[in-house]
């Protein structure tokens, strides 16, 4: 190591730490320390220190999720604590999070490459993937053709095609990039005969196509925030974050669009995050339908065709 390392991984601090430090919980221990010291954001699939360490320093041992306590006895070769110390050190020294330092995250229990070409996966509509979008898709009903619009890393895509194995699951972005990873994703899960990546801005290459759901995470950060956001989201595609001076650029044009894409008793959940509040002022009379989450997460709402019907004039004066 460098002798012109920040603190937190001076040459005498890992020294000792190579030495005193052996099981798997002593560098959980200590890498909790040294994050919390260098004030890194949590937010991008975990939202503490320990887990945050755990997902690196699982990706080090080629272990699954550590959520068995049985392994924090095991003890780490010194080869293997100096891999975990160079991914902790690019965590706080640049802000990098662990998921793009890992290539993988995890959404509906199930693994996505991920890298800086797409956002990293954490959308609380996940918890509404599990559970089959119960309550509110018509009772008695599978959807047979899905909608994953922005689909990035394509997770809820992918998660959707598991959740409902014999519908057919549309997963669109407007970024060559983004699909890029999203086709990779695809052949890891062996979906390619019922996901299809699609290029397209908004609704714009799906012209007469019908869907019984359609799922969106748009981009949703508004100027302000997007100007205040902590570093480790720089690290992540502006495309996928950013939407306008009041963040709802891109919901504004689904809104618009959207029934003509729902089939009948079609129904579309969207995710706008912080930006309910705005988007709550702007359509007073719009009756969205804002659910809640055991796990935590607000700002997604649900509107069925016949509601986004009854408001179209209210989407299209805005």
């Amino acid at each position: 190591m460098s002798d012109t390392l920040p603190a937190p991984f001076s040459p005498e601090l890992l020294d000792r730490a190579y030495s005193e430090l052996q099981t798997l919980h002593d560098w959980l221990r200590w890498a909790v320390s040294r994050m919390h010291q260098g004030g890194v954001y949590f937010g991008h699939g975990t939202d503490n220190a320990w887990d945050e360490a755990a997902v690196m320093l699982s990706h080090v041992l080629y272990l699954p999720p550590l959520r068995d306590e049985k392994l924090f006895s095991v003890r780490l070769t010194l080869d293997e604590k100096q891999q975990f110390v160079a991914l902790l050190e690019q965590r706080i020294t640049q802000r990098i999070p662990a998921a793009y330092l890992t290539q993988q995250a995890y959404f509906c229990d199930l693994p996505f490459y991920v890298d800086e070409r797409v956002l990293i996966p954490r959308s609380p509509i996940g918890e509404l993937i599990k559970q089959q979008f119960q309550g509110l898709l018509p009772a008695g009903s599978s959807p047979a053709h899905i909608l994953d619009l922005c689909t990035g890393s394509g997770c809820i895509a992918i998660a959707c095609a598991v959740a409902f194995p014999e519908a057919q699951v549309d997963a669109v972005d407007i970024s060559e990039d983004a699909l890029a990873v999203c086709e990779l994703n695809i052949a890891e899960h062996q979906l390619q005969e019922r996901v299809y990546p699609i290029l397209s801005d908004g609704f714009s290459a799906l012209t007469g196509q019908q869907y019984d759901l359609i799922v969106t995470n748009p981009p949703y950060v508004d100027a302000e925030d997007m100007a205040d956001l902590p570093d480790e989201y720089r690290h992540e595609p502006e495309l996928g974050l950013a939407s306008g001076i009041d963040g709802l650029a891109l919901t504004r044009q689904i809104l618009r669009d959207a029934a003509a894409h729902l089939t009948e008793q079609g129904i579309l959940v969207c995710e706008v995050g912080n930006s309910m509040v705005e988007l709550q002022y702007r359509y007073p009379d719009v009756p969205f339908r804002w659910l809640e989450f055991s796990a935590g997460g607000l700002g997604v709402f649900a509107l069925s065709k016949a509601q986004l019907v009854t408001c179209q004039h209210l989407f299209e004066e805005s």
